[in-house]
């Protein structure tokens, strides 16, 4: 079983950074067979060019800039992300990702005249991430990265297990609260 971790914060000495090891320890204790995706280690362009743009909708060349990430994405029965909220927001290079890589024929297909799921293989969705607001906060902002995992992710997925671990209020989190966190992701991916 392989796990695509999506990872997103450009430096690793950071919680996030922290979260992400733990992550990628703990499913590769359990037996998965991890494809570790640190996206700024990577160098991963979220840039969608205008050329990219325009070949959107035609599957015979869509994929064909990130052919890579999309085999690897294919070849997932889990996908983690682990990514810090910042203006309530992805970070760019992760909406980038979506934006380039969750394509037509990739994460949704058209049959007969609806537009159904495309990567059904992936059972399992979880979100890893940190907030500087808090939870009353961020919902009132409408919390649009909770809604893209439990929704449209959803729906492409399919998954039988979805979790959403988030730390609100980080900036004022203690190192207790930190570990405590710490301590949750790390019995959450002990069973995904």
């Amino acid at each position: 079983m392989r796990a695509f971790v999506l990872h997103a914060h450009p430096c690793s000495d950071s919680f996030a950074g922290a979260l992400h090891e733990t992550v990628t320890r703990t499913l590769a204790a359990r037996g998965w067979e991890v494809d570790d995706c640190d996206l700024y280690a990577e160098g991963f362009d979220p840039v969608l060019s205008a050329s990219e743009r325009r070949g959107y909708h035609d599957m015979s060349v869509n994929t064909a800039p990130v052919a890579g990430y999309v085999e690897r994405l294919r070849a997932a029965r889990a996908l983690v992300l682990v990514f810090p909220v910042w203006n309530f927001g992805y970070p760019a290079i992760l909406k980038g990702f979506f934006d380039r890589v969750f394509l037509p024929g990739v994460s949704f297909v058209m049959r007969s005249g609806q537009v159904a799921p495309g990567l059904t293989q992936i059972d399992r969705v979880a979100a890893v991430t940190t907030y500087g607001a808090t939870r009353l906060r961020a919902m009132l902002a409408g919390d649009p990265p909770r809604r893209v995992v439990t929704r449209p992710l959803r729906f492409v997925t399919r998954p039988g297990k979805l979790r959403y671990l988030a730390l609100y209020d980080m900036n004022r989190a203690d190192d207790a609260r930190r570990q405590r966190f710490m301590a949750r992701v790390r019995r959450e991916m002990a069973v995904l």
